[in-house]
């Protein structure tokens, strides 16, 4: 999507959710939109319907980060949202000639043996367009190993909404797409030019009706604490609580661990789940982490 559509389509989406009650305002007669009017969101925002209805068009050139400020806090968005915002509405770079390549995502290696020590807690190295750049093997299992497509990167967004397994092992399969297509989105707004992502995101809207739906809501999310609930088909029903922490000064790879309450069925259902991944195939897995080493970003 053209900056210009992105910003257009975001400030009016989340214009509509917000009514006049939730904004403050008195409501007299019949309105003929969902949320609230452009001149009420200028309003609130301290600026001139005019000029809030050409940065609505997408028209931002020289808007200042007070303008954006005072509408976010007018639209009522979160830290991601205004986050988001300021990402789609900057200049983009003036370029000459092709757009330069986006660099590859390497894993340290300090990070690979990090992953193999941590052999009790599903572990992974997320990229910046959720691809899988590693995992211990414990991670591999709770996930089914991620559908393994040969030849194509892992990715946990294609996992979710072309794996015929994940509706089956995640019991709420459209809370964990919603998630996904949050991510992706404020992804893509920090990198509008990043070929690959647009490319991931062009394929999920092509093969994936329910992506195609969520992704026009234009929600933006940063998924780094919560909670994940599996129908694993080897142990069962599985709570855990994720943790997603950046990896050293790299915002763009993200160390996600899962764990579970001590003592709990959960618990047990991991301690067996990893019982399951060392007896049948320890001699491969001891060199899987090593391969799964950075996907082309």
């Amino acid at each position: 999507m053209e900056k210009r559509d992105e910003v257009r389509e975001f400030l009016a989406t989340r214009r509509a959710r917000l009514t006049p009650e939730q904004a403050g305002i008195v409501s007299y007669g019949t309105r003929r939109v969902a949320g609230l009017r452009r001149e009420e969101v200028a309003q609130l925002a301290g600026v001139s319907a005019d000029y809030y209805t050409r940065l609505e068009r997408g028209r931002t050139t020289g808007v200042t980060e007070s303008v954006l400020d005072a509408i976010a806090r007018a639209l009522q968005l979160d830290d991601t949202e205004r986050a988001h915002l300021f990402d789609i509405a900057k200049p983009s770079p003036t370029r000459i000639g092709t757009r330069p390549a986006t660099p590859t995502q390497r894993v340290r290696p300090g990070l690979l043996r990090l992953l193999d020590a941590m052999s009790d807690v599903p572990a992974m190295i997320q990229g910046r367009r959720m691809d899988i750049l590693a995992t211990n093997p414990l991670g591999e299992a709770l996930y089914l190993g991620f559908g393994q497509e040969p030849g194509r990167p892992r990715n946990m967004a294609r996992f979710v909404f072309l794996d015929p397994q994940a509706p089956e092992l995640f019991q709420n399969w459209e809370r964990s797409g919603r998630d996904c297509v949050g991510m992706l989105r404020y992804s893509a707004g920090r990198h509008p030019d990043d070929r690959q992502l647009n490319e991931l995101i062009g394929e999920l809207s092509v093969r994936s009706p329910h992506f195609r739906a969520w992704w026009a809501d234009h929600n933006v999310r940063r998924h780094t604490t919560g909670t994940k609930h599996f129908n694993h088909p080897i142990v069962g029903e599985i709570t855990v609580g994720f943790e997603s922490l950046y990896v050293g000064d790299d915002l763009e790879q993200n160390l996600v661990t899962y764990t579970a309450e001590p003592h709990s069925t959960s618990a047990q259902a991991l301690k067996l789940l990893a019982s399951w991944t060392i007896t049948p195939v320890t001699a491969s897995n001891t060199d899987t982490t090593s391969a799964r080493m950075a996907q082309d970003s």
